[in-house]
């Protein structure tokens, strides 16, 4: 049995990290961090498919993040490759993947996604605050953590109440 990844959404979700319009604060620092290796020339790049944050990693329903294969591009993926031939992703779900084209305006890399979403870390604005509890109430396994450094932690959440 596969331990299956789906392909990509048909568009990237509300909280996703990459596209042009998202708030900025959303993820913790790590979170954001990440997106920056997957620029890196294919030999160089993170081996770990990059998950949509919508599922946890024990869900059916995880798939690939959309933003991250089209700001990346499926074919330039060092981590879809490596998820193929281990037989962590379905041959359909990589060919969607190759040719995925996102619908929405997306940033020209992780590093300039990880830079937006930094920005306003510290002190998220509203919109950052409203998806922080959306996720919370989809993942209580991410809004749960503390972790210190702002994006999905209880202290941004404790911050969004002190400011109701």
């Amino acid at each position: 049995m596969l331990d299956e990844m789906g392909p990509p959404a048909p568009h990237p979700c509300v909280s996703c990290p990459y596209p042009r319009d998202v708030a900025s604060g959303v993820w913790d620092f790590a979170e954001y961090e990440k997106l920056r290796g997957y620029d890196g020339e294919m030999g160089e790049q993170p081996p770990g498919v990059f998950q949509c944050h919508q599922a946890g990693g024990d869900s059916p329903a995880r798939r690939m993040c959309a933003g991250w294969v089209g700001c990346h591009g499926g074919r330039e993926l060092l981590a879809l490759r490596l998820a193929l031939v281990r037989a962590r992703i379905r041959p359909e779900a990589f060919e969607a993947a190759e040719v995925y084209v996102s619908p929405v305006g997306l940033f020209n890399s992780g590093a300039e996604a990880a830079d937006h979403g930094q920005r306003e870390i510290e002190w998220p604005g509203a919109a950052a605050v409203w998806l922080i509890q959306k996720i919370g109430t989809v993942r209580s396994d991410l809004a749960s953590s503390e972790s210190g450094s702002g994006g999905t932690s209880l202290r941004a959440e404790r911050q969004a109440s002190a400011d109701s």
